[in-house]
């Protein structure tokens, strides 16, 4: 979309300096250069939160930490990242007192349906 806006404005400043009007090929050259630094401040924005290992929705983190630790047991690590539109990857570390497998924890995240791929690590702490 940046480019096309860009583009459009080059045009649009030749054609206007081709009639007399010079200063608007500067103008339309100036108004893309700030066009294409908004574009890439967020293009940096969003790729920044990938490379960084940020979770993509705290809202997300706080249902599954809610969900795992319901029955007493401990969300020692929890990972996400987004796979796609509406999908997420999680990977989790849960220490329990309990012995519970990971089919256990799969079941009690079962209900959050943007989770696309688990993987539960399970830490028995009597062990």
């Amino acid at each position: 979309m940046a480019d096309a806006v860009v583009s459009v404005m080059a045009i649009t400043g030749l054609v206007l300096a081709r009639t007399g009007w010079l200063w608007m090929d500067r103008l339309a050259g100036v108004v893309g250069a700030l066009v294409i630094a908004n574009w890439s401040f967020g293009l940096l924005r969003d790729t920044g939160r990938i490379l960084l290992d940020m979770n993509p929705d705290q809202h997300m983190c706080a249902k599954v930490r809610a969900a795992i630790e319901g029955d007493g047991d401990e969300l020692a690590d929890l990972h996400l990242w987004r796979l796609g539109p509406g999908h997420l990857g999680a990977v989790l570390s849960v220490i329990t007192g309990e012995p519970r497998d990971c089919m256990y924890y799969r079941a009690r995240l079962g209900h959050l349906k943007n989770l696309s791929h688990l993987t539960i690590e399970v830490v028995n702490s009597t062990a």
